[in-house]
This record gives C-alpha cells, sequence and structure tokens, in this order.
C-alpha cells in the first residue's frame, strides 16, 4: 500500500511561491485520508453485517425445517445420546408362547486390574489362577510387573468369584458393573436363542447384543429402550420343545445317527411350536465356530434351517398332488410302474429292486414307487413342476426369523431337464432343510394355502396363497394317512391319534468328488396329525441313522426316523390339547341275554 504524504515538497514549495499558506494542504490530506479511512471500515463492519445475517439466516432456516419434520412424525421414545445411558438400557426378555422366560438377564460383575495400584502383583497373579485356572500366571505376572496400567481379567464372574478375588486383599484387581444375558433353561431351544454376547464396553458398563438366532435378528428391537418392559414373545411352547429335544436326543442315540432335526408347525398359523437340532449347545457358554472342516460337523450348525438335504421319498407327495390338481390322474388312476423306465439314458429303479406293476396313483404314495411318480411327473411337465415347488417355497431361503435361515437357501439344478423332472418327483437333485419340507407338508393339510413358518406367536390364522384346491389337498392327506396305516410308514401308528405321512430314504452326497455314499443316507418322514382334520405338521430327519437291532443293518426312514416321530407325537399331542379318540373294540365274550 502507497501512503500519500501529508504535506508533498512540490506542492509546498508552489503554495510558498504564491504566498498560500502551506499548512492548508496538510489540513486538506488529513480530512481526505480521514474519509478514505472511515469509508474503508463501513465496507468492512457491511460485509460482516451480512456474513452474520446469511448465518442467521441458515440457522433459524435448519431449526424451524427441524422443527416442521418433527411435528409431522410420529411420537416416539427417546434414546440416550450418552454413551453410558446407552451401554446400560437393559435387554428385553424373551418368552415362550405361555409367558415362561427363555432369556433374561442377570447383574454380575467384571475384573479389571490397575498394575499400578498393585502392592504384591506376584502374589496376586498366583491367588487368581487358584481361583480361575483357565489363567495362565506367568502371562499375569508379566503384566502386572510391566507397564500396562490397565488389564481386563475376567469379564464375566459370579458372586463366589467375585468374594474370593476379594478376599486377596489386593487394592489393584477393581471390579466392574455387569449385565449379561442369561439362558435359564440351558441347552433347551439353543438354535433358536442363538446366544449373546458384549458389544461396546466400559469398565462400568458392557452393551450385550445378540450373536446368533432370534437374538441377533431381533437385536435392534431388544435392546431399545421403548421395548424394555416388553418381552419378545415366541411360538414355542417351552414343555413341548424340551419333550421334543428329549425324544429326539434319545432316538438319535438308539439309531446310531450323527445328527438330527425337528420341527413341529401349525398348519394355520406357520407358529413353530418345537424346533431341535442335534447335536446342540448351551447358549450360556457358546462354543466357538469351526475353523476347519465340514460346517455341519459343528454344534452350532442348525440342520432344521441351515442343512439342506435331498429329502427323498418325502417330495412324492407334491408330485402326486399337482396331478391329481392338474386334473392328469386321481386318487384311483391306473399307473404303469413296470420297468424298464429309460429318461435321459438313465434308467430309473425301485427300492430294492422292486416292480409294483400296474398300481393306482394312492398305491404309487403308499408303496414309495419312483417309476409312478416319475411317469406322473413326466406328465405335469418341468416347467409346471418349478412353478409348483416355488409356490410351495422351495426356492428361497425359510423367512423364518432367526439370522441362521438367510444361510438355507435350497440347492436348484442348473438345468431343469426331464431327468431332473423325475429325480426332484422322488427327492433327488433338490436340496431344502427340514423346515421347507414342513411348511411344503402344511399347505397339504390346511386345505391347500402356503403358509410362512414363524418363531413368533400368532393370534389368529395366517394362511397365504392358495396353491391347490381344499379337494386335492384332502386327497393328498388320504394318502398320507394310507401310509401309515397299510405302507411303509406302519411304525408311525400312535394310538388315539390318527397320523399321516411320507417317508423319504435319500443317499447322502460325498461333500467332495462327487457321487454318494453306499453306506449313508438321510432319513426323513413328514407326519400330519391327526389326519381327520390336521392341525400339525412333524418333520424328523435323521444324519447317517442305521438301526441295529435286526440280523442286518436298517437305515431306511421306515425303520429310523418313523419311530421316533411316533414317539414325539404320542408325547406332544396331549400337550397339544389334542384329545386321543378311542376306537370301539370289538367284545366277542359279551353275549346280549335281553333287550
Amino acid at each position: 500500500m502507497i501512503r500519500t504524504p501529508l504535506r508533498p515538497l512540490a506542492r509546498i514549495l508552489e503554495a510558498r511561491g504564491k504566498g498560500e499558506n502551506p499548512d492548508a494542504i496538510e489540513r486538506e490530506n488529513i480530512r481526505l485520508r480521514h474519509e478514505e479511512m472511515r469509508d474503508r471500515d463501513r465496507r468492512r463492519a457491511e460485509g460482516r453485517l451480512l456474513v452474520l445475517g446469511v448465518m442467521f439466516f441458515a440457522a433459524f432456516a435448519l431449526i424451524g425445517g427441524r422443527m416442521g419434520v418433527l411435528t409431522q412424525s410420529e411420537p416416539a421414545e427417546p434414546r440416550a445420546s450418552a454413551a453410558g445411558a446407552d451401554i446400560l438400557a437393559q435387554r428385553a426378555d424373551i418368552v415362550d408362547r405361555n409367558g415362561r422366560i427363555l432369556a433374561t438377564n442377570f447383574d454380575t460383575h467384571s475384573l479389571y486390574a490397575q498394575p499400578q495400584m498393585m502392592i504384591e502383583p506376584l502374589r496376586a497373579a498366583e491367588a487368581l489362577v487358584k481361583i480361575f485356572p483357565d489363567l495362565n500366571q506367568e502371562r499375569l505376572a508379566k503384566n502386572f510387573t510391566g507397564k500396562r496400567k490397565f488389564l481386563w481379567i475376567k469379564k464375566k464372574i459370579s458372586p463366589e468369584q467375585k468374594q474370593a478375588v476379594h478376599d486377596i486383599g489386593e487394592p489393584g484387581l477393581l471390579f466392574g458393573p455387569r449385565e449379561m444375558r442369561l439362558y435359564p433353561n440351558g441347552r433347551l431351544a439353543a438354535h433358536v436363542l442363538g446366544g449373546a454376547g458384549f458389544g461396546r464396553e466400559g469398565v462400568h458398563a458392557a452393551e450385550v447384543v445378540g450373536v446368533a438366532g432370534i437374538e441377533k435378528f431381533y437385536d435392534v428391537r431388544l435392546r431399545d429402550p421403548a421395548h424394555g418392559h416388553k418381552p419378545l414373545e415366541l411360538s414355542l411352547d417351552l414343555t413341548i420343545q424340551a419333550a421334543t429335544e428329549q425324544v429326539l436326543l434319545g432316538g438319535m442315540k438308539i439309531m446310531n445317527a450323527k445328527g438330527a432335526a425337528a420341527v413341529l408347525m401349525d398348519v394355520h398359523t406357520g407358529e413353530v411350536i418345537s424346533i431341535a437340532s442335534l447335536p446342540d449347545f448351551d447358549p450360556n457358554d457358546r462354543p466357538s465356530p469351526l475353523v476347519e472342516g465340514y460346517a455341519g460337523d459343528s454344534p452350532l450348525f442348525n440342520r432344521a434351517v441351515q442343512g439342506v438335504y435331498e429329502l427323498g421319498s418325502g417330495f412324492k407327495i407334491f408330485a402326486v398332488a399337482q396331478a391329481i390338481e392338474l386334473g392328469i390322474v386321481n386318487e384311483n388312476t391306473i399307473i404303469d410302474t413296470t420297468p424298464p423306465m429309460r429318461v435321459g439314458g438313465f434308467l430309473i429303479g425301485e427300492f430294492n429292486r422292486k416292480n409294483y406293476g400296474m398300481i393306482t396313483a394312492s398305491d404309487v404314495i403308499v408303496e414309495s414307487s419312483n417309476r409312478g411318480t416319475g411317469r406322473i411327473a413326466l406328465e405335469v411337465g418341468a416347467t409346471r413342476q418349478k412353478d409348483f415347488l416355488e409356490s410351495l417355497g422351495f426356492f428361497e431361503p425359510t423367512p423364518l426369523e432367526i439370522i441362521e435361515a438367510q444361510g438355507g437357501q435350497p440347492l436348484l439344478p442348473q438345468r431343469w431337464t426331464d431327468l431332473s423332472t423325475v429325480t426332484i418327483s422322488y427327492g433327488h437333485g433338490l436340496s431344502s432343510s427340514p423346515l421347507h419340507l414342513a411348511a411344503g407338508y402344511a399347505a397339504l393339510a390346511n386345505g391347500g394355502r402356503y403358509v410362512k413358518p414363524t418363531l413368533l406367536k400368532q393370534s389368529t390364522s395366517q394362511l397365504g396363497p392358495r396353491v391347490m384346491s381344499p379337494e386335492t389337498a384332502a386327497a393328498s392327506v388320504r394318502m398320507l394317512r394310507r401310509v401309515v396305516s397299510s405302507g411303509t410308514a406302519s411304525l408311525g401308528e400312535v394310538p388315539g391319534y390318527s397320523v399321516g405321512g411320507k417317508t423319504g430314504t435319500a443317499d447322502k452326497p460325498r461333500p467332495a468328488g462327487g457321487g454318494y455314499y453306499d453306506d449313508k443316507v438321510i432319513a426323513t418322514f413328514a407326519a400330519v396329525f391327526p389326519s381327520n382334520d390336521p392341525k400339525y405338521v412333524l418333520v424328523v430327519t435323521l444324519d447317517e441313522p442305521v438301526e441295529t437291532s435286526g440280523d442286518e443293518p436298517r437305515r431306511t426312514a421306515g425303520w429310523t426316523a418313523v419311530p421316533i416321530a411316533a414317539e414325539i407325537i404320542a408325547r406332544v399331542a396331549p400337550l397339544l390339547g389334542l384329545r386321543p379318540e378311542i376306537e370301539p373294540q370289538n367284545l366277542p365274550d359279551i353275549t346280549q341275554v335281553s333287550q
């Protein structure tokens, strides 16, 4: 910036030459400089006022807009914004359909150390190992005598363990309050509940978050303070769940099976009353996932929803039901099951190379004929078969409210050929979960409408779109009843309860290299009861069962899965409020002597 001098020499000399007062020049220049400074300060002040005004306008516009949004929104319970308050928010309970506790909260403590406050760190390390044998004394001693200022020792301890640590008398061992998730029934419904762990942690609090099962699926809802005092009501019945798991475990051991699954479902509401997968685990002490090997070998694996298997002849009823719905056959239509039957260059055979000859469509189900079902499926055609199975939910994971259900994606053939049409009709070439099968049989049992399986308690029926007529559904149930009364599932009879169902025995595929095992099967029995007025469907699946009471090992579902399902029905039917029907017996030794 160039400053103009107040007394410029040239003008001063000129003014003196003219006899003028040179001081007037200085006063004029001072006046002009002050005016210039005033104008500059005024412009600067006006600019600052403009910026400040814009900022105030934007702030008021933002506040006004936010107030407008709030006036148009629904009222909601405010969440605490402070981190500590958010961590302390209690997790809602989970209860069964009768209000019995499945998951709740328990106040406990954590144990941590501040080594700089310790007086005798080596003695403290030795004493802690006596209380917690899983701790490493050398590592503790190294941490206590090193440069660390803070050290977690145990995230959860019992009141007895807290007292024992307190008795050590070490000021550097400190306790923090904790709220942990408690599953009072232990292993019961473990795969449904899943488990919980700690999320964000602090010295004085820790966030409890779901890690699997319904705990993770509804994690946001369970942690929401607005629902803190409202438990999550499940469709499970604790008593029926316990009976199902007890019978399934005993049956799995008797049948020497590697694993087992069972699903009991209400055919009108879709409520899953019990669902079990074995082996299981205790969600209070959830094991670590497998890092190598087959995922199905882990107790965390839920065979009922994650396990997708070729379920065998249980699929045959769908092929016959669709053919009846399309008017291709009826229950009494004669079907040729005589050999040979060749499709796509492959021979279609029967179990134990049987030849059933010319039999009715109903007998195709009763005798479980592969050739009979295959010939009916070819009449239906691949396109219509795909559409029908898709309408029954066999193309997508089941919409069950546990996080693992999303991984139960059915395995479909890449090319749906005539051979695929035939093999899928008797349960090979399409892999699905036991829960998929239960939902499919529910549509047969409820009069022909698909119903979504759910783990939430329902107050009314939740029937979905119609997939077949009531007449077709009724005919299907009649055929299923004949399978139990005079077919492959005769061991499924339960006194007092009319049971219908279908067996399925499928060779187990090898995990690598392709092909099937010669001596390993997946055995399944899908049952509806009572068959005269179906209310429930039960699916029992066994992985690699073998019944050894006879001279030769028996692996078919009729010898393995069926008796287990019958025992489950006998146990749970009275608990479901189903009264047994007592059939009148003949009394040949009593003679009427008078009127």
